[in-house]
């Protein structure tokens, strides 16, 4: 029952992202530290895994984007690559997660996912909602950010609330 519940849940990703991901939209080496700096903390801290599987998911989306944009500077282009990388990048983090045994525990799961997982599909999720915010803002500004490292500060400033929230609710 886990190991299908997990299955349609991914199922479920892979499809909207299908729909919802037209062009690779790159991220800053900024926001990407920040991500991978809150994700250290986050572990160093000991904090809940569905709190660090938000900063595993938005640390594999900016992944994600620089990868495709490398590729695409190098001229290297086909059908689904931002897709495909992101499914890469998840494999290349979770399998290795889950033979090591942090994933996979019982006791450790929401909604009958595993937490880490969970949230890392979250973070995910919110992450590329963050990208689109700030492209969002930046359109109805005439290409031009609201405040400076606008960039860098919605996608960051979404996780912590996000992981705020989530932290209190599961204590």
């Amino acid at each position: 029952m886990k190991r299908r519940s997990f299955l349609l849940f991914l199922s479920l990703f892979i499809i909207l992202s299908l729909i919802l991901i037209d062009n690779a939209i790159a991220v800053c080496p900024v926001c990407t530290l920040a991500v991978g700096a809150g994700l250290g903390l986050s572990r160093w801290l000991k904090i809940d895994d569905l709190v660090s599987g938000l900063w595993v998911g938005a640390l594999i989306v900016s992944l994600t984007f620089w990868t495709d944009d490398f590729l695409k500077k190098k001229k290297i282009n086909f059908q689904f690559s931002h897709l495909i990388i992101l499914v890469i990048y998840l494999l290349l983090v979770i399998l290795p997660l889950y033979f090591s045994g942090i994933i996979g525990h019982p006791l450790n799961t929401i909604l009958g996912i595993d937490k880490l997982i969970f949230g890392t599909f979250l973070g995910i999720l919110l992450f590329y909602l963050a990208v689109y915010l700030n492209d969002y803002l930046k359109s109805k500004n005439n290409n031009r950010v609201y405040f400076p490292y606008q960039k860098v500060i919605i996608p960051v400033a979404i996780l912590l609330v996000t992981s705020l929230i989530s932290y209190f609710l599961l204590k």
